[in-house]
């Protein structure tokens, strides 16, 4: 089967926005530009709307097994595709953790059942996420992870943490940290300075997300390691970064799309949906994410997709559980550093497509011929109202509920195959 889309507005991470059209032929792209219509083929009329390579979004929270009830395989993929999301990279920080290779086997097998975006999912670093026993890193290499992460459970011994590295290191693993001194941030709630203060908070300096960064960094350097940060949110931690990567060490880093759009005022008079981790930001330090994005610095940016049930999101902020929906949200909101003129298009699916892809080493993430034809078709002027109650996960805690955004996804392609939009 062959489809081509027309009258498209190109956007391509390596090479820059053009128009033309693009061809889809088993399941790959089949060639870009000025193109006659095959025999046989569909053809799509874009209308001049963007066309770009599907997001490939590092760091979804996926809640089987154990938390169904607040989000399934079903339920993510549906949203994915709505979104835009053509491969979701999954945590393991699931009940119970993804740290053997019978349960990274489970939730590929429910994967390929349910969900109509691919899905990569990471293991766990340690067994249990507890910190003090590495997980059989080759063995679930083997089983299909493509990165090895105990998400927010941070290492804290760095004697294990450095064992961990040295041995992700002799199988070329990647390793994806979180960035952060847990004994300063246990129990925080929104990030240190006047506001915390007034609203009578408890609070972690900025500084704990740099001396996390520091030590990760100085193992990076001893062992050799590929090294991811999931989030970097803090300026102060931003110098530590550029010289890693300036010194020539295997680092990258990613920083969520909550992190570039709001700050630490909106969690206002303590609305939990803004409770995410770490805390939102000051203001500047907003600022400096987006521009660290748009000079390359930080590489990824990603959903951090937590789904939370209204039971564990309805209680107290200092209470309250962290995370936010945002498969649905990821690129409406990213359209509104677009409109604000901070970040082009191309540089923003770099950092949302492409990026990613290199990291882990997918061939997705790219308008060229032979890549696979994970594709969004969207609309970035496109007004609308957010309505949590209309979103496709099984949790509605999104922030951006009630708030006016612009972009919408018309049609969403993986492999080829339309998943999301009117056929």
């Amino acid at each position: 089967m062959k489809i081509l889309l027309t009258n498209a507005r190109l956007i391509d991470p390596e090479h820059g926005e053009s128009t033309g059209a693009l061809l889809i032929a088993d399941g790959k792209i089949a060639a870009i530009g000025e193109i006659a219509v095959p025999k046989g083929a569909t053809v799509i009329d874009c209308n001049g709307k963007c066309l770009a390579p599907g997001i490939v979004d590092i760091g979804v929270k996926i809640c089987e097994p154990g938390e169904r009830h607040k989000e399934s395989f079903r339920s993510a993929g549906l949203a994915a595709a709505a979104g835009g999301v053509t491969t979701m990279v999954t945590r393991p920080d699931t009940t119970p953790a993804i740290d053997s290779p019978e349960t990274l086997e489970f939730v590929t097998r429910r994967a390929q059942e349910a969900s109509p975006v691919r899905i990569r999912p990471m293991a766990a670093l340690t067994k249990g996420r507890n910190g003090h026993e590495m997980t059989e890193i080759g063995f679930l290499l083997d089983a299909g992870a493509v990165a090895f992460t105990d998400c927010d459970h941070v290492v804290q011994n760095t004697k294990v943490f450095s064992r961990c590295l040295t041995y992700a290191r002799s199988l070329g693993a990647l390793v994806i940290a979180h960035p952060q001194d847990p004994s300063l941030s246990d129990g925080a709630a929104c990030t240190s300075g006047k506001f915390a203060s007034l609203k009578g908070l408890p609070a972690v300096t900025p500084m704990a997300e740099r001396m996390g960064l520091d030590r990760d960094m100085t193992l990076v350097e001893m062992t050799g390691a590929r090294y991811h940060a999931d989030q970097i949110t803090t300026a102060r931690a931003l110098p530590a970064l550029e010289r890693a990567k300036k010194n020539g060490l295997d680092v990258t880093a990613g920083v969520s799309i909550h992190h570039l759009t709001l700050n630490e005022y909106d969690v206002g008079d303590y609305r939990t949906f803004f409770k995410v981790k770490p805390p939102l930001r000051s203001e500047e330090d907003r600022v400096a994410m987006v521009e660290a994005v748009a000079s390359g610095l930080i590489d990824i940016i990603s959903s951090m997709h937590t789904p939370q049930d209204e039971e564990s999101k309805r209680l107290p902020f200092e209470e309250a559980a962290s995370g936010a929906v945002a498969l649905e949200t990821l690129l409406p909101a990213a359209m509104r550093l677009y409109h604000a003129g901070a970040l082009d298009l191309p540089t923003l699916f770099r950092a949302l497509s492409l990026n990613p892809s290199k990291r882990l080493g997918l061939d997705t993430g790219r308008l060229t011929v032979g890549a696979p034809a994970d594709l969004v078709l969207f609309d970035p002027d496109a007004p609308f109202v957010m309505d949590r109650s209309t979103l496709l996960s099984k949790s509605k805690n999104t922030p951006f509920d009630g708030q006016r955004m612009q972009g919408r996804v018309m049609a969403t392609f993986v492999g080829g195959t339309q998943v999301f939009g009117e056929n």
